[in-house]
C-alpha cells in the first residue's frame, strides 16, 4: 500500500489553494462541498472560484504567491502550470509540516485526492496513487451505477438509531448482527424507497421485540431481462446481490445469473412446453414458505415478470399472506429483442401501435382474436409462438394479413448467440424447420421488419 488512506475534517478550517484557472476551481468546488475556507491567491482567478471564495467566507488574494499565504493553513493545494512555483508551494508546506497535494506530480505531494462517490454521509474513495488518475475516475464511474443514491438517506437515517441500538446490545457481534438485519432488509428498503416514517417504525419494533426469533422475509420479483446482463436495472442488481435464496427459470440468460450473489441458494423453476421444474401453484407457495422461514427470496424471470411472466399470480398469494415484497420491472423480451435486431416497433411510416400477444394461452391452444391482429397498420409481437408458429402464420392470413407481410423470428434475443430470421407469414415456418431453431424466441410481425437491414446494430462481443 503506497499510501494511508484517510479523511479529513475541513470545514471551517482555512485550507490554502494556489491557482486560479480551470484546474484550481475543480479542487476549490471539492474543498468548499467539504465545508474548508478557502484562501485563494493567483493573478488571475476564475468567476467560479471567486463565487465559491465568498460563499465560504474565504480570503482571495489576485497576486503572486508568498510563504506567508502559509500561514493559518491545515492544508495546501497547488494547483497551477508553473513548475518551479508548484515546487515551491511543496517545499513550504512540507517545512511547515503541512499536508500539501500538487496537482499531476506525486513526487511533490505528501496526500494525493482520489475519485470519490459522494453518497453523504456514506463516502467512497478511489484512489491508483497518483499513477493514473483516469483509471480510479473510470472506476468510480462504474461504481456510480451500483451504488444508489439512496444509500445517503439509508446512512443518514441508520446514525439516528445509533445510541439507541448500542444501548439495547451489550457486545459487538450482537449490534453487528443487528445492523446486518436492519441494513439488508426490508427496513434498508424502506428508507431507500422514500418511506422513512415505515422504515423507524420496523426498527423500532426490531429493537423491542425478542431477538431471538425470526427476522421478517420479504420477496423480490425481478425482470431479469431479455438476456444481456448490461440490460438489467440498477434496483434488479442490488436485490440480486443481497438474496438469500433465488428462484429463477430457464429464460435468464447465464449471464444474470452470474450477478445473483455467489452464495445464495439457487432454485431451479423453469417450465418447458408440458415439462415443469414445478408446477406454478408449488412455485407461488414455495415462496410464501421460504419468506416466513425469514429469508429474502429473489423471484427472478426473464423479461418483465408482468409480460407473459406469471408475476401477477405470484404476489396475489404473498398478499394474501401478508408477506411483504417488491416488483422490480425488467426490459421485456419485446422491447430487447427488437431493439438489438434493429426492428423499431412502432415507426410513423409503418405501424402506429404494438400489441403483445402469447403464442399460447393455458391449455396450450393458440385460441387468439385472428381479425383484430390481422390489422396491417400494427405490429405484433408472439411470445412463446416457436411451437404453434406454422398455425399463428396460417390464422393471420386466413383473417386478412397478406401472405407477404415481413416477419422476424429472434432466437436468443441480445445474447452473444442472437440470430435474426427474416422472411414473410407465407415461408417463415419452412426458414425455420431448415435453420433448426431452439427457444427462447420472439416472433415479430408487421412492415417495421422492413427496416432490419438498414437499422441493426447488434453484434456478438
Amino acid at each position: 500500500m503506497d499510501y494511508f488512506p484517510v479523511f479529513l475534517d475541513l470545514k471551517k478550517r482555512r485550507c490554502l489553494l494556489v491557482g486560479g484557472g480551470d484546474v484550481a476551481t475543480r479542487k476549490g468546488r471539492m474543498l468548499a462541498k467539504a465545508g474548508a475556507i478557502l484562501r485563494v491567491v493567483a493573478p488571475e482567478i476564475s468567476s467560479e472560484l471567486r463565487e465559491l471564495v465568498a460563499q465560504q467566507h474565504g480570503e482571495l488574494f489576485a497576486r503572486e504567491y508568498t510563504r506567508e499565504d502559509m500561514d493559518d493553513c491545515v492544508l495546501a493545494v497547488a494547483a497551477t502550470d508553473i513548475e518551479h512555483l508548484n515546487k515551491i508551494v511543496s517545499d513550504d508546506a512540507k517545512q511547515k509540516n503541512i499536508p500539501v497535494n500538487v496537482v499531476d506530480t506525486p513526487a511533490l505531494c505528501t496526500y494525493i485526492t482520489p475519485a470519490v462517490i459522494d453518497r453523504s454521509p456514506l463516502m467512497i474513495a478511489i484512489s491508483s496513487g497518483g499513477e493514473t488518475p483516469v483509471l480510479a475516475r473510470l472506476v468510480r464511474t462504474q461504481m456510480e451505477t451500483v451504488i444508489p443514491a439512496s444509500y445517503g438517506k439509508l446512512a443518514q437515517v441508520a446514525s439516528q438509531w445509533r445510541d439507541r441500538i448500542k444501548a439495547r446490545f451489550n457486545d459487538g457481534d450482537s449490534r453487528r448482527k443487528f445492523w446486518e438485519k436492519i441494513l439488508q432488509g426490508p427496513a434498508a428498503e424502506l428508507m431507500m424507497n422514500g418511506q422513512e416514517d415505515a422504515a423507524n417504525q420496523l426498527i423500532s419494533d426490531e429493537l423491542a421485540s425478542d431477538q431471538s426469533g425470526l427476522t421478517q422475509g420479504e420477496v423480490y420479483l425481478v425482470g431479469g431481462g431479455p438476456g444481456d446482463p448490461e440490460l438489467l436495472t440498477l434496483r434488479a442488481l442490488r436485490l440480486m446481490q443481497q438474496a438469500d435464496v433465488v428462484l429463477y427459470d430457464r429464460l435468464v440468460s447465464a449471464g444474470v445469473m452470474e450477478l445473483v450473489r455467489r452464495d445464495a441458494e439457487r432454485i431451479y423453476v423453469g417450465k418447458r412446453r408440458n415439462e415443469h421444474a414445478m408446477e406454478q401453484e408449488n412455485i407461488n407457495q414455495l415462496l410464501v414458505d421460504l419468506a416466513k422461514q425469514g429469508k429474502r427470496v429473489l423471484r427472478l424471470k426473464g423479461g418483465d415478470p408482468f409480460i407473459f411472466g406469471r408475476g401477477g399470480e405470484e404476489i396475489e398469494l404473498l398478499a394474501q399472506n401478508n408477506i411483504p415484497f417488491q416488483v422490480v420491472p425488467g426490459i421485456t423480451a419485446a422491447s430487447g429483442c427488437a431493439a438489438y435486431a434493429g426492428i423499431p416497433l412502432t415507426h410513423r411510416d409503418y405501424a402506429q401501435s404494438v400489441r403483445f400477444v402469447t403464442g399460447h394461452l393455458k391449455s396450450d391452444d393458440t385460441n387468439l382474436s385472428w381479425p383484430e391482429l390481422a390489422n396491417p397498420s400494427q405490429t405484433l409481437v408472439f411470445y412463446m409462438g416457436l411451437v404453434g408458429l406454422r398455425e399463428i402464420c396460417a390464422s393471420l392470413v386466413a383473417h386478412g394479413r397478406s401472405a407477404t407481410t415481413p416477419v422476424a423470428l429472434i432466437e436468443k434475443g441480445t445474447t452473444q448467440d442472437q440470430r435474426v430470421l427474416i422472411s414473410d407469414l407465407n415461408s417463415i415456418a419452412d426458414v425455420v424447420a431448415a435453420n433448426d431453431v431452439h427457444a427462447p424466441t420472439l416472433f415479430i410481425v408487421g412492415e417495421v421488419v422492413k427496416l432490419h437491414d438498414s437499422l441493426k446494430w447488434f453484434k456478438a462481443k
